[in-house]
């Protein structure tokens, strides 16, 4: 149902594939709330995913860039303002990727070429994108923009590997461009840590069954989906949230604010077998 949360603003959204991307059902939530936007995703993802079904389904121009390059991003905001016709409203990160994670690649054993690319694509390209913004003063007064992260970044979690290094940047990043372009715009940045999902790029971190189910059970409201996640979303690009900014917001059904679950305890107790040597000793990693 809509309410016209977003009527007359602009967004551009980074980071839809497909229909289990987060950011494609933030992609539809906006527009069914009043918005008109852009899709913006790298060259690849435009060839390979769905992009373009949710192009004509939307009215929304893509525009392909790789998200790293300081020049794209130019291109990707400049073209949105003269295609929305007037100053960025709202703008969705949703991006990340990790090639140690792809090539299973454990904590202990990263190839750094590769973290470096973790750590550009993931959260840099967060940094670029704001400061490419900021000096096209491409983002209207009160705008708001959003990134995606998870409790990785602050928690330690078995298989996330060098996806939390950058989450944890990524949060950090939304603070420290969060006190200037506040000051100085009146743009908010915030980050929302999101429930485990269920999404191309969440299908690649290893152990992702096993930790829906657990944090499920750990949560006194359940995992957040990806369509819950567009509406809150929502909020933060609406007026609503208008002195919310630098802030990481939790969205996970109180999985964050948990120790243990008595469902969660239930499970632990059912046995750790599967995860033992000849020897009965516990294999952590």
């Amino acid at each position: 149902m809509s309410h016209n949360l977003l009527k007359g603003k602009r967004g551009i959204i980074f980071g839809a594939l497909n229909d289990m991307s987060i950011a494609w059902k933030v992609a539809e939530r906006a527009v069914e709330e009043g918005a008109i936007i852009t899709l913006s995703n790298t060259p690849v993802a435009v060839r390979m995913g769905e992009v373009d079904a949710l192009s004509k389904k939307l009215n929304a121009e893509v525009i392909a860039a790789d998200a790293t390059s300081v020049a794209d991003l130019e291109n990707v905001f400049s073209k949105s303002v003269e295609i929305l016709g007037g100053k960025i409203d709202f703008v969705l990160h949703s991006i990340g990727m990790s090639p140690n994670v792809r090539k299973k690649r454990t904590y202990d054993d990263l190839d750094y070429d590769m973290l470096e690319k973790t750590l550009d694509i993931s959260a840099v390209s967060f940094h670029k994108m704001l400061q490419v913004a900021k000096k096209q003063d491409a983002i209207a007064e009160g705008g708001s923009v959003v990134a995606l992260t998870y409790v990785a970044a602050q928690r330690t979690f078995f298989g996330y590997n060098d996806m939390a290094d950058a989450k944890s940047l990524l949060e950090s990043i939304a603070r420290s461009f969060g006190y200037i372009y506040g000051r100085e715009k009146g743009v908010r940045i915030n980050t929302i840590s999101q429930s485990p999902t269920v999404t191309t790029a969440g299908s690649g971190v290893k152990g992702i069954e096993p930790l829906l189910d657990f944090s499920d059970k750990m949560a006194p409201l359940g995992n957040a989906t990806a369509d819950e996640c567009a509406d809150y979303c929502v909020t933060l690009f609406s007026d609503l949230t208008r002195k919310v900014t630098m802030q990481n917001l939790f969205h996970d059904g109180g999985f964050s604010s948990m120790g243990m679950s008595l469902r969660a305890m239930n499970q632990y107790s059912a046995g750790m077998e599967e995860f033992t040597d000849e020897n009965g000793k516990i294999i952590y990693g």
